[in-house]
Formats: structure tokens, sequence, C-alpha cells
């Protein structure tokens, strides 16, 4: 309930003044910067890393986290989240989006964010890997009828 209230409260935010922002290139560059500071890559990778080393064997934790801290562009990361952003978001979705994880609620949810991907990530990865044995399992079978 309190998820819903703060979308509420973060879109009141951001349209209860009855205007909207103009969503210039400059005005989606300006909320592409206030999103990240709201949700700074930084925080976002230090949460994504602690949070799958869970996964992995202790022995392979230490070696993870200096992968990904020593040798993973993170300059990379945080242009290519920027520009995506600009191109996908209007300049007003960012406003909406950052008025939300301004919010206490809303910092707590994107701090739950990296713990849920952690869980359910691993399920796709695995699911994935299953789907794409059986549809070749399929596929050949359907070659070797079609040569019969």
């Amino acid at each position: 309930m309190k998820f819903r209230q703060a979308i509420a409260v973060a879109l009141l935010c951001t349209s209860a003044n009855g205007f909207a922002i103009d969503d210039t290139p400059e005005n989606r560059a300006a909320q592409a910067e206030r999103l990240m500071a709201a949700t700074p890559p930084e925080e976002i990778m230090e949460d994504m890393i602690e949070n799958f080393t869970v996964n992995l064997k202790p022995a392979d934790r230490d070696d993870f986290r200096r992968l990904m801290t020593e040798f993973f562009n993170l300059d990379l990361l945080k242009r290519t989240m920027r520009e995506s952003m600009i191109r996908n978001f209007t300049a007003d979705e960012m406003a909406a989006i950052s008025a939300l994880y301004e919010t206490p609620v809303g910092k707590s949810a994107m701090e739950n964010m990296a713990p849920y991907m952690a869980e359910v990530m691993p399920v796709i990865q695995s699911e994935v890997m299953r789907a794409v044995g059986e549809f070749q399992r399929v596929k050949e079978n359907e070659q070797q009828g079609s040569e019969d």
C-alpha cells in the first residue's frame, strides 16, 4: 500500500501544478541527471555486487567483487544509462520517477530492487537455458521428421 501511495505522491508532485515539463532535449538531459542523482549508479552497482555474491561460492566472492570494482567500466554504464534515459523517457516521466525515488518509500523500494533481482536472475538464467535446450530438441525432431 505504501508503494501505491508513493507513486500517487510522485505523480501529484509532478503534475499538481498543471504544467508539464517541456519535453526538450535539454529538459530530458536535466531530468536524467536528477534521476541519476536520486538513484546513483555507484550505489546500484554496490548493492548488486553485494546481493549477487550471495549466489556465489564463498571462494569466488572476492574475485567477483574485484572484477566488478576494478575492471567493470562504470563510466560506460553511467553514459549508457543517461543516454538511454534521454532516448526512452520523457522529461515528465523522469521527473515522476525521480520524485518517487526521492521519497523515503521510493528509496526503500530502490534498495530492495537489488536483492529482488539477485533472487530472480538465477531463475531467469536457468529457465532460459532450459528453454533453449528444449527448443533445440524440438527443432531437431522437426528437422528429422521432415527428412523422413
